[in-house]
């Protein structure tokens, strides 16, 4: 015998012989119903063994119970990491979190239109807000978390790393081993992260008696290709350095290929420091000294910070710093020149 489909809603009202409005009223609670209106449709929902989609019926009483993430992109190793922290911490208090990508301004508005107009969230987690001028479309109406970047205004719920903090602790690391001519690759200028962690940087030459040199800091784009170029360009231009603190491990093994290729060993020419402890990180030859960021711990406070905004919509709307940890491996040594 071929199974039978389930029974939807309408095949419900059928049975009953009322609108299918009115049997979401009965299976809401509203009370806008008729005794022996509510007893039919009560028994032709046990007659046909109907049972209403949970989320449905949620949202259809104003909560859906199901929280938004956009972040630039679904495959950064960093960003990834944060989506799945925030996910299971969502789990854990009773929400479902859906994660899209939006790797540009139009698609970032387009999904924001269609995830709160249709009421399909009840909160947004925002990943890098301020990479281009997305953070314009972000919407009033729906309690908001950014990661990764300050609010400008100070009304948002936000998470960042310490990324100041972590910027000086990987030069202070440099100068510890005895660099003075420390060079700097940062991420996208445009980036609050970039920028954090290159006054970091600047504070820790400072702190030693040491002016930022200029020509010896580049911006990149996080690729490793961005490393590699910059390494060739401070080769032929001829800049002196003795160590390099990238502001990612990707841009980080880009630039000890390139000193390799050009003859250089990694630690004894160039000691070389990466930003993020990417799985890989222990296996590069040699094993990259870096900053450890907790993306999982990231991603759960920004769930945290959202369902509290959900909840306890009047409480202070808090700025999160995490602290990174250093994790000294084989790619930095003490000076030798």
């Amino acid at each position: 015998m071929p199974k039978t489909s389930k029974a939807t809603i309408r095949d419900v009202a059928a049975r009953a012989g009322v609108s299918h409005q009115t049997v979401s009223r009965v299976i809401n609670g509203v009370e806008r119903v008729s005794p022996e209106t509510r007893q039919k449709v009560e028994q032709a929902i046990a007659e046909l063994d109907y049972r209403p989609n949970a989320l449905a019926r949620e949202m259809a009483l104003g909560r859906a119970h199901t929280l938004a993430c956009l972040s630039p992109n679904l495959t950064d190793y960093t960003l990834a990491s944060i989506i799945e922290g925030a996910t299971g911490e969502a789990y854990r208090h009773g929400y479902y979190l859906i994660s899209a990508s939006a790797p540009e301004e139009s698609t970032f508005a387009n999904l924001v239109d269609e995830l709160v107009a249709s009421r399909r969230t009840e909160g947004l987690i925002v990943i890098n807000p301020y990479i281009d001028a997305r953070y314009q479309h972000v919407p009033t109406n729906v309690p908001l978390v950014f990661v990764g970047s300050r609010p400008r205004g100070g009304a948002i719920r936000s998470v960042t790393l310490d990324d100041k903090g972590a910027g000086r602790i990987a030069t202070q690391h440099l100068l510890e081993l005895g660099h003075r001519r420390i060079a700097l690759l940062t991420g996208p200028l445009a980036e609050d992260c970039s920028r954090d962690r290159q006054a970091g940087y600047e504070s820790a030459l400072q702190e030693a008696g040491l002016n930022p040199d200029p020509d010896l800091i580049l911006e990149g784009d996080w690729s490793a290709t961005s490393g590699y170029n910059a390494i060739r360009r401070w080769l032929d231009s001829g800049a002196s350095f003795t160590a390099l603190f990238a502001q990612n491990d990707r841009m980080a093994v880009g630039a000890i290929h390139a000193l390799q290729e050009a003859g250089l060993h990694v630690p004894q020419d160039v000691s070389v420091i990466g930003f993020d402890d990417m799985p890989l990180a222990s296996y590069f030859a040699p094993p990259l000294t870096t900053m450890r960021q907790d993306m999982l711990a990231i991603g759960v406070e920004a769930a945290r910070l959202l369902i509290q905004g959900i909840e306890q919509p009047t409480k202070e709307r808090p700025h999160v710093q995490i602290a990174a940890e250093l994790v000294v491996r084989g790619s930095t040594a003490k000076c030798r020149n």
